[in-house]
């Protein structure tokens, strides 16, 4: 999906669960709303069962 395609939505959460996301957003050099999107991204993955982006590109060794 282009980042043009990107839906927006309204999220609403707790300042405590805003200040983890922020530190941990932090952490891995991302934005608190492109960690919110890796997350949930990696949430749908586990659910479908998919492979890590890493397997996905044909990686062997």
């Amino acid at each position: 999906m282009a980042e043009k395609d990107k839906k927006q939505i309204l999220l609403r959460i707790s300042p405590s669960l805003w200040k983890e996301l922020a530190a941990w957003a932090e952490d891995d050099f991302r934005s608190i709303n492109g960690q919110i999107e890796f997350l949930l991204t990696e949430a749908v993955r586990k659910r479908k069962k998919l492979p890590p982006p890493e397997a996905e590109e044909g990686d062997e060794g």
